[in-house]
C-alpha cells in the first residue's frame, strides 16, 4: 500500500485503464439474430366494385420490418374474406418492385355477385423467399351480393331552371338506392377565355366533370331534386351555351362497421345536352308612375319606376306606352339599362298606360308586367 501511494494516483488511473482496455478488446459480444428479411406489410389497400368486378390499388412496401431496404421484387398474394369465413386466394399471378404501384381487378365468382349486398373484404399479403410473411394488409372492403340494375331510358329536358333529367324507375329493385349523375363538360369552360380578358369580372371557369349524387326521398341541396316513382332530377348547376355529357348508375348504400359501403351498377349510355337559352327573362314587378305637372323651365312628364330583374343575362328593359288602344314601345331601341324612364312626351290632361318588358343579351323579351295608370295634370 505504501509502495502505491508512492507512485501517485496518476499512474495507478492509467493502469487500471489498459486493464479494462485489454478485457473488451478480449472478450467478444453477443451475437446479433439472423434478419427475417419480412417485407413491411401493406397499409393502404383500397378497392372498388364496378358491376362484378373490383379494381384494387395499393402502394409496395420500400423497406422491411427491421427497417432495411428491400433489393428485389416480391410476389403479391391477394385473397377475398366474407365475413369473418375463409380468404380466398384470387388468381393473380402478381410479383411487384419495392415502391411500386400495385393494381388488380377481380372478378367475382357467381355465388359472391348474387345475393343481398354484404361485406367483402379484401386483404394483400407480401413474402419473403422463404415464403413468410409480417401479416396481411388492411382490410379493404366493398359489398358482395347482386349489384343494382342499370339505368335505362335517360332522356334530358332543358328549362330556365336547369337540366332536367329522366329515366326508367326500377320498382323491383330490392334494395333502396340512389342515382350517381356524371356529367362532363364537352365545350370549352365558361370563363376560360373571358377571365383573361375581362379580368375579376368573368366567372370562374367551370369543372370539367362533375358528380351529381340524387338521394331518393331527401331532396336536399341546390343540384338535385327527385322522387323515386318518377326517375326525375334537376341539375339546376348548368351554364346555357354549354354542351354536356351525362350517363346515369344506380348505387345501393349500406351502413358496414360505422361505415357506408356502396355497390354501383353499370353506366348508362352517354346523353348528350346541349344547353340553348331559349327562355325569355322573368316579367318586371313593382311598375310605378308619377306625373310631374309643367313649370317655367319644362314641360309635363311621367317618372316610371320597377323592380330590377336579377337575370345573369339581362340586357336591359323596355317600355310600353298605351292611351286606349294599342301598345307602342316609347323606350330607344336599345334596351334601357335601369329600371326606371322618363316619359316626356306626353300632354296635360290625358291618362296613360304603361307596361314594361324585360330583355336579355340574346334578345328575348319578357311578357309585358302589369300595367300602371298615370294622369298628367292639366295647367
Amino acid at each position: 500500500m505504501k509502495q502505491l501511494c508512492g507512485m501517485g494516483w496518476g499512474w495507478l488511473a492509467a493502469l487500471l485503464s489498459l486493464e479494462l482496455l485489454a478485457a473488451g478488446c478480449g472478450t467478444p459480444g453477443a451475437p446479433l439474430p439472423p434478419s427475417l428479411n419480412l417485407p413491411d406489410p401493406v397499409t393502404d389497400l383500397t378497392a372498388v366494385r364496378t358491376g362484378n368486378q373490383v379494381a384494387l390499388t395499393w402502394t409496395m412496401p420500400k423497406k422491411n420490418t427491421e427497417k432495411m431496404t428491400l433489393k428485389s421484387s416480391l410476389p403479391v398474394t391477394i385473397c377475398r374474406r366474407e365475413g369473418t369465413g375463409t380468404c380466398f386466394v384470387a388468381p393473380s399471378n402478381l410479383t411487384l418492385a419495392p415502391g411500386a404501384q400495385g393494381a388488380f381487378t377481380d372478378t367475382l365468382p357467381a355465388e359472391e355477385a348474387a345475393g343481398i349486398p354484404r361485406a367483402l373484404s379484401y386483404f394483400v399479403e407480401l413474402k419473403n423467399r422463404r415464403g413468410r410473411s409480417a401479416g396481411l394488409s388492411n382490410a379493404a372492403q366493398v359489398l358482395a351480393g347482386e349489384a343494382p340494375s342499370a339505368v335505362a331510358g335517360l332522356s334530358a329536358q332543358v328549362r330556365k331552371g336547369g337540366v332536367v333529367l329522366h329515366w326508367k324507375a326500377d320498382h323491383q329493385q330490392a334494395v333502396t338506392t340512389v342515382m350517381r349523375l356524371h356529367r362532363k363538360l364537352l365545350t370549352l369552360p365558361v370563363g376560360s377565355k373571358a377571365k383573361t380578358e375581362t379580368g375579376l369580372l368573368a366567372p370562374p371557369p367551370e369543372p370539367l366533370e362533375r358528380t351529381l349524387l340524387v338521394d331518393f326521398g331527401t331532396q336536399t341541396g341546390s343540384e338535385a331534386q327527385t322522387g323515386q316513382t318518377t326517375g326525375r332530377a334537376l341539375d339546376q348547376d348548368i351554364r346555357f351555351g354549354q354542351v354536356y355529357e351525362y350517363r346515369a348508375q344506380r348505387v345501393a348504400r349500406v351502413p358496414v362497421d360505422g361505415q357506408t359501403l356502396e355497390l354501383a351498377g353499370p353506366l348508362s349510355d352517354a346523353l348528350r345536352v346541349e344547353t340553348l337559352d331559349v327562355f325569355p327573362p322573368a316579367v318586371p314587378t313593382g311598375l310605378a308612375a308619377v306625373a310631374i305637372a309643367a313649370d317655367a323651365t319644362s314641360g309635363p312628364s311621367i317618372d316610371l319606376s320597377w323592380q330590377a330583374v336579377p337575370e345573369a343575362d339581362l340586357a336591359g328593359y323596355a317600355v310600353y306606352r298605351s292611351e286606349g288602344g294599342a301598345w307602342e314601345r316609347v323606350s330607344p331601341p336599345q334596351p334601357v339599362v335601369g329600371p326606371a324612364f322618363h316619359d316626356s312626351n306626353v300632354q296635360p290632361g290625358r291618362t296613360y298606360r304603361y307596361a314594361v318588358t324585360a330583355v336579355d343579351q340574346g334578345g328575348h323579351a319578357s311578357d309585358r308586367s302589369a300595367a300602371a295608370e298615370e294622369t298628367v295634370p292639366s295647367p
